[in-house]
């Protein structure tokens, strides 16, 4: 499956309010979400000292799969193409990685 058909599949479900602008509930949304995996990664170090199990990873993957909808939404409310912020995200690392700057911090590095 490529981004823009998840993008368009993940279309189909989006049913949600709107909040004075269309992105505001998907953006509530990915916080929340991500929140989640990190709670789940919390648990694994505080309940199993920091043992992954195939059940760790199938939680983990179910709330990654929630971020990435969210993350979806977000780009189609935009008007933007998740292939096309994949493509740009790989080519500024690399870049950023050439000139070797990429463990630096700031955005415009």
């Amino acid at each position: 499956m490529t981004f823009e058909e998840y993008q368009q599949q993940s279309r189909r479900t989006a049913q949600y309010p709107e909040i004075g602008h269309r992105v505001i509930y998907p953006c509530l949304g990915l916080a929340g979400e991500s929140g989640e995996v990190l709670e789940k990664i919390k648990k694994i170090f505080r309940n199993q000292n920091g043992i992954f199990d195939a059940a760790s990873y199938e939680r983990i993957k179910k709330e990654l799969g929630d971020v990435l909808w969210y993350l979806a939404q977000i780009a189609t409310e935009l008007g933007l193409s998740l292939e096309e912020i994949a493509q740009a995200n790989l080519a500024k690392l690399a870049d950023r990685q050439k000139r070797g700057v990429i463990k630096s911090s700031g955005d415009e590095r």
